[in-house]
């Protein structure tokens, strides 16, 4: 327990000493998949800059590492379209962030999930969505046929998602990530128009995150996430 809250309060500060280029933030943000990696990442940089944060978990969430942060959390599944927009009518949101992602043997709610956060913003009129994706997505629309691998079905599963969200018309940036890693934030990360085949700790990721909430120079664009001082491959 000591040792999370520590590794909480270290990444909170470097949040505080990294937040200088970001730009203000006009209202709560909600976070979907923010108990850990990127999301939670993205998170802490948000509270290091006293923004206003909502995050939605799952029943059976490890919330330990939101302990002493300052956050909302709502409770639900977001695999429930009624349970994802009744966490968007909690607050007067101005953006959302979507990292989720899920494990082998579990149901992934990488698309029903996103599905459902876009269609819930769009009800609810919060315009501006970003959504951490992977990269590799939207390479193919075919599904994967019969034998296919773990990564071709989650990669076809994404780029239905990301597709869903293109055509919302909402002020959406979609992020293209790197090898994910699971080290913490260097301040190196760069954001590139085109896929790098580099790698990207998640902490890192997350702090780049905010860098862009209310940049309108990033809506309606893909953006891939690397960082050049790591190696490449994920962790």
């Amino acid at each position: 327990m000591f040792r999370k809250m520590a590794s909480s309060l270290i990444a909170l500060v470097v949040g505080m000493l990294m937040a200088t280029s970001v730009m203000a933030v006009d209202g709560p943000v909600l976070v979907f998949g923010g108990t850990s990696g990127t999301g939670l990442g993205a998170v802490q940089n948000l509270r290091a800059m006293d923004v206003p944060v909502t995050v939605f978990v799952r029943p059976t969430s490890n919330l330990s590492d939101l302990e002493g942060l300052g956050v909302k959390t709502v409770v639900g599944n977001a695999l429930n379209a009624e349970d994802v927009d009744q966490a968007f009518k909690s607050d007067d949101f101005k953006i959302v962030i979507s990292s989720l992602g899920g494990r082998r043997g579990e149901r992934r709610p990488d698309l029903v999930g996103n599905l459902n956060i876009t269609a819930a913003a769009k009800a609810n009129e919060v315009r501006r969505v970003i959504q951490v994706s992977s990269m590799g997505v939207g390479t193919t629309r075919e599904p994967p046929g019969e034998g296919a691998n773990f990564m071709a079905e989650v990669l076809y599963i994404k780029t239905l998602a990301e597709d869903d969200l293109i055509y919302s018309n909402l002020d959406y940036t979609i992020i293209r990530p790197g090898g994910l890693r699971r080290g913490e934030a260097t301040g190196t990360g760069v954001f590139e128009d085109y896929e790098h085949r580099g790698s990207i700790d998640r902490q890192e990721l997350g702090r780049m995150i905010v860098t862009i909430l209310d940049d309108q120079s990033t809506h309606k664009r893909i953006l891939y996430a690397w960082d050049p001082t790591l190696p490449a491959g994920e962790e």
